[in-house]
């Protein structure tokens, strides 16, 4: 009964100048909203990689060539210079590239272990797809049958490629959903119609369900998936080595998260034997890229953001405890007859302590309800008004905890030293007081 007749106290003195309670509490308000706010948009850019990183497939490493290239993500481009004359791997020969023997080696259980299937991807150069008078430059890759499932694609309707296709090099195509709503009118069904890539010729087998952007910023919605022997043979340059088609990057669906570093260090030893690298000092002239290590190196990134987007918020409720703690000291002072008075009729210094810490706080969790609310709807409309720079935001309820604690730490904090000082007034200087 203490504490509620301290709250309806306080509440009271509140109440006797809103003006001055209302910009008391703007700081708090102010800050408790950017907190969710700002760390809602780090926790979206965490769910936006993890997001982006699982349309890759699931547990997946992939293999791209380039000597001593360092990180280089599907389908990148040409590997950068050799190593400098005089350095590690200066005497090495260029790097051969990938073929699909290699990927078919890396397939046989035999030689690697835990290895759920496996897929390829050239990029032939060419992008422009026509359909009669439609056309849009599209992103044409050759592929394996495994595709699908490795990559975490699905279709809409149709069927995908298949193994026949591949090996009699078919003039088959699977697009996306954007492409087919791109090239053909909303009444027309897109299987068996004939599309032309490169200038030829190619039959649509099926539609792919949208996927949006890959972890590398590439736009699935503009994929255009043909046989990689095809791709070989009739679009690009039908490049060999070694008695096999070339291939851009090669992908490795593990069997578990867990296998994922056995089958890392498994296709080190396999493609240097493949590429007849014998000796230590020759620099692998693969990369071979692990999907969980760049998983957990992206949330580090989006964590280390969602922290230092909440610290600054946090400034911002640490000047509104400041606020708070300078109207508590006003306060004390106004009101130094009535803590005299208190004190001649029994009140202990506990009870005028408690009463100035309740009414600190108070004016935060007021302030702070407030700022959830405000904080909340910036998060809501952020992505509406903004999509293309806040694609999402994710408000927790650990953020909401971690804004209303703070806020209640901010009003305890900054209230003891105004409710020390009120229940250290003397009853005779506190009634003498004009």
């Amino acid at each position: 009964m203490q504490i509620w007749e301290s709250i309806t106290i306080a509440l009271r003195a509140l109440m006797s100048n809103k003006l001055r309670t209302g910009l008391t509490m703007l700081g708090i308000i102010i800050g408790v909203g950017a907190v969710i706010s700002l760390v809602s948009i780090g926790n979206g850019v965490s769910a936006d990689i993890n997001s982006r990183f699982s349309d890759l497939g699931t547990n997946v490493l992939w293999v791209s060539s380039g000597l001593n290239s360092g990180f280089r993500g599907p389908g990148s481009g040409p590997p950068p210079p050799p190593p400098e004359e005089g350095g590690p791997g200066a005497n090495q020969r260029p790097a051969l590239p990938l073929t699909l023997d290699d990927a078919a080696a890396i397939a046989d259980p035999a030689l690697i272990a835990n290895v759920v299937d496996v897929t390829v991807e050239y990029r032939p150069g060419v992008n422009n797809v026509v359909y009669q008078q439609e056309e849009l430059t599209g992103r044409v890759t050759g592929v394996t049958a495994p595709y699908l499932t490795v990559r975490n694609y699905s279709l809409l309707y149709g069927q995908f490629l298949s193994e026949e296709h591949v090996n009699r090099r078919a003039r088959v195509a699977v697009i996306s959903e954007y492409v087919a709503y791109e090239l053909f009118a909303a009444y027309e069904y897109p299987i068996g119609l004939q599309i032309r890539i490169g200038g030829v010729p190619f039959e649509v087998i099926g539609v792919l369900a949208s996927k949006g952007q890959s972890g590398f910023g590439e736009s699935e919605d503009k994929t255009i998936l043909i046989p990689v022997t095809t791709a070989q043979t009739r679009l690009g340059k039908s490049s060999t080595s070694q008695g096999s088609l070339v291939v851009n990057t090669i992908y490795i669906q593990a069997s578990s998260a867990e296998a994922m570093t056995s089958i890392s260090e498994q296709l080190t030893t396999l493609m240097r034997a493949r590429h007849n690298l014998t000796t230590p000092d020759k620099l692998n002239d693969f990369t071979i890229t692990n999907q969980s290590e760049l998983l957990a190196f992206g949330n580090t990134l989006a964590n280390t953001l969602t922290a230092f987007l909440g610290a600054i918020a946090g400034i911002s409720l640490l000047v509104g405890g400041i606020g708070i703690m300078n109207i508590m000291l006003v306060s004390v002072t106004e009101r130094t007859r009535e803590i005299g008075i208190r004190k001649a009729v029994g009140a202990k210094q506990r009870d005028i302590m408690i009463q100035f810490l309740i009414e600190s706080m108070v004016l935060s969790l007021i302030g702070g309800a407030i700022g959830i609310a405000i904080g909340y709807g910036v998060s809501f409309i952020l992505p509406l008004a903004l999509p293309n720079r806040f694609s999402n935001t994710v408000v927790t309820l650990n953020s909401v905890l971690l804004a209303t604690g703070f806020s209640m730490a901010i009003g305890l904090f900054f209230g003891v030293y105004p409710a020390t000082r009120a229940a250290a007034l003397k009853p005779i200087d506190a009634l003498r007081y004009e």
